[in-house]
């Protein structure tokens, strides 16, 4: 049995994309409040695989979770896109006119904005979690309020669906990266057939120093698939660059990481893994 930790709760996103990722196969939740209680879990036991999202299509990058990954000694050994639904739900025996609140975390709640717009006569208040908001509801028998969250918190939780879709943009993506200790990491992937990497790294302040890095991927044909750059504390006006490469040939791309290695500060090679 994996043991996954994932920020969340059963219901939640990141349950949901654990049982995508490993369909088929018995795991076992460990179920923490924040991300940084998902990394910390990570470090003291070298078992556990730790599943966070990165990035989404509308709200775009977990800015913070570059910096956990970052600091982190796992390693990242895949990744998948989930495409995020939500569905808003009640206590079993109410409907529509009973309803007088709707709870859920402000991302989702941004992301059903238009839905929302259409039923002003519902006060909305953000929580910690979308399937929090869910269990919260049930456990305490709250009459009048509704929670907005993917579907299968409703069966996890006892909770009536009063309608699903209802998410504004329906090209709704979150990617996910999976996360393990260097211990684990060859038993979950074969490096030697991966696909794709997630880099780190500082450079001189110079000038043309990142346009050189940029050539040198370009000469060994890596496909350059995202750059994030986050400020680099207590250095002004100097960043970290995280870089996904896609590539064709593993070899290839060790090579690129040789010649571009003397003109950086540093680099570390978060993970490599395969594409979703």
């Amino acid at each position: 049995m994996k043991r996954i930790a994932i920020q969340g709760i059963k219901g939640s996103f990141h349950d949901i994309a654990s049982h995508h990722y490993f369909e088929g196969e018995e795991i076992e939740l460990v179920c923490c409040g924040t991300f940084e209680q998902v990394f910390e879990n990570l470090e003291k036991d070298n078992e556990v695989v730790a599943l966070v999202a990165i990035e989404n299509t509308i709200a775009g990058s977990l800015l913070h979770n570059y910096e956990l990954l970052r600091d982190a000694s796992a390693t990242i050994v895949g990744e998948h896109k989930l495409h995020i639904e939500h569905s808003i739900m009640c206590l079993p025996d109410e409907s529509w006119d009973d309803l007088q609140e709707v709870n859920s975390h402000p991302v989702a709640l941004m992301q059903c904005r238009d839905f929302l717009s259409r039923h002003p006569e519902l006060k909305v208040v953000e929580v910690e979690d979308t399937a929090g908001a869910a269990a919260d509801i049930s456990q305490r028998q709250m009459a009048h309020h509704a929670a907005i969250c993917h579907k299968d918190a409703a069966r996890i939780y006892g909770m009536k669906v009063l309608e699903e879709g209802i998410e504004t943009n329906k090209h709704n993506y979150t990617r996910f990266l999976v996360l393990a200790s260097q211990q684990q990491a060859d038993k979950l992937r074969d490096v030697k057939q991966t696909n794709k990497a997630s880099l780190v790294f500082s450079l001189p302040h110079e000038e043309g120093s990142l346009s050189a890095i940029l050539s040198v991927l370009s000469f060994y044909k890596l496909n350059l698939t995202k750059i994030q750059s986050l400020p680099i504390i207590g250095k002004e006006w100097q960043y970290l660059f995280y870089v996904d490469l896609k590539f064709n040939d593993n070899t290839r791309f060790h090579q690129a990481v040789d010649a571009i290695l003397p003109l950086t500060s540093e680099l570390k090679i978060l993970g490599e893994y395969n594409e979703a």
